[in-house]
């Protein structure tokens, strides 16, 4: 890859990325950093809550933390009150990047709980931590959310139904929320990474046959690394995508993808069920 040229296109601002300590959210929190935002991190634990803003503190970035559990309230809420505490009352851009998958297999398989579980943390808690966000980008006049969906919204992918449902639904809450909100000067955004190398996808990338197989698929003959995702969030995050409404950036285009999954359900099912997120881990 070509040396990338940072710019400060984000500098005085502040941003909130949700489930930042490792793969897509980390990636996105490190380049709105570098751009010069003050980066409020979150998950799950506080222990990766800690190491991820030493890490990114040794790289000169101005970043606070928070653990927080999206899905419950009295953490959105500190989350909220945290950043406004932290980084002088301000909020100029929410990504909502958290998102869980504790189940593979068909949709006539999966469990009522199952189906709360993905709705509640996908669909539902970016709905209300855009909602707690908004009334403080109305008071600023100007504002940025963006949506972190998936590829899974386009294509129906074998075994992970529900998930692609929720990610489906993002685009529909995106579009709403940008309807709305443009006479505030809020901007509501969504990006649809195809297979980004993390954690949750490394069944695909890690066996060879497979890797082979799916990146033939992609045009760019490769998968997507978390960095290519941060560079489109940077992007709807600052001025220059001022003039842009529900903008879908695609990190990759798989048709077939199911058809991939081949011996490898079971590994994908395991790694899914222990509630890793499909772009980074929760935790």
């Amino acid at each position: 890859k070509a040396k990338l040229h940072i710019m400060q296109r984000l500098a005085g601002k502040v941003a909130i990325v949700t489930a930042s300590t490792a793969g897509i959210g980390l990636g996105i929190a490190r380049r709105l950093a570098q751009e010069g935002a003050g980066v409020m991190i979150c998950s799950r634990k506080l222990e990766n809550v800690q190491k991820t803003v030493d890490m990114l503190r040794s790289e000169n970035l101005k970043v606070e933390g928070i653990p927080c559990h999206v899905g419950k309230a009295e953490d959105r809420e500190n989350l909220i009150k945290a950043t406004l505490d932290k980084f002088g009352g301000r909020i100029d851009a929410l990504v909502s990047n958290a998102a869980v998958n504790p189940a593979y297999g068909p949709l006539q398989e999966m469990s009522e709980s199952q189906w709360e579980k993905i709705f509640d943390i996908n669909v539902k808690s970016a709905f209300l931590l855009s909602k707690e966000v908004i009334p403080v980008m109305q008071q600023q006049k100007s504002g940025s959310i963006v949506m972190v969906s998936s590829i899974a919204a386009y294509t129906a992918i074998e075994g992970l139904g529900a998930y692609s449902i929720s990610k489906t639904a993002l685009l529909g809450l995106s579009k709403v929320i940008a309807h709305e909100q443009a006479q505030y000067g809020i901007r509501c955004n969504c990006i649809a990474p195809g297979i980004v190398k993390t954690h949750f996808s490394e069944a695909l990338w890690t066996d060879q046959k497979v890797h082979d197989k799916v990146v033939r698929q992609v045009p760019l003959r490769r998968f997507g690394e978390a960095e290519d995702i941060a560079g489109a969030a940077a992007f709807l995050c600052s001025a220059d995508s001022s003039y842009v409404r529900v903008h879908l950036h695609f990190g990759e285009s798989l048709s077939q993808l199911s058809d991939d999954w081949g011996d490898h359900g079971d590994r994908w099912r395991n790694a899914s069920c222990k509630d890793l997120e499909l772009s980074d881990s929760q935790d």
